[in-house]
């Protein structure tokens, strides 16, 4: 379903659920004055066009003792398929590794990591990623204070 196809309805549902997915149908179909039934109809469709992805819970990485957080930005040695296949199943199965973006310009990839303490990032950077074969280069740079928080992508005005 394209943006476009998204009715001021539509919209105001999904701003409505990107601030609490937790509403109970009633509660959402009030905040955007539906009934009931079309409210959970109208949800269940963006679920089913894909629009809606999935529910989760947002979680504090400091209440889990990840008080550290670092960006990454990593180049690689070559870029042909085995060795971007390769990057790509090892950065899937670091734990450490919330996300990874693929750039352009000088470096390839943006690693978001989250770890305990300088030790954890350290042991992280030296036998893990610098480990990796096909990586030529890092560049890390560490969070200091958090100023916005992605909650989903910014909607179009309703």
């Amino acid at each position: 379903m394209a943006g476009s196809t998204l009715d001021r309805t539509d919209l105001l549902l999904l701003a409505e659920l990107q601030r609490n997915a937790r509403l109970t149908n009633a509660e959402l179909a009030e905040r955007v004055h539906l009934s009931a039934s079309a409210c959970l109809r109208r949800v269940q469709r963006l679920e089913r066009d894909g629009v809606i992805a999935g529910y989760r819970a947002e979680i504090d990485p400091e209440r889990l003792g990840l008080g550290l957080q670092a960006f990454v930005r990593v180049q690689l040695r070559q870029h042909d398929t085995a060795t971007v296949a390769a990057f790509a199943r090892f950065v899937n199965a670091w734990d450490e590794v919330v996300a990874c973006h693929a750039l352009t310009g000088d470096m390839d990839y943006l690693l978001q990591v989250a770890v305990r303490d300088l030790e954890h990032f350290s042991r992280f950077l030296l036998d893990r990623l610098l480990n990796q074969a096909g990586v030529a280069d890092v560049n890390s740079s560490f969070v200091l204070r958090t100023v916005k928080v992605l909650h989903g992508p910014p909607l179009p005005d309703a």
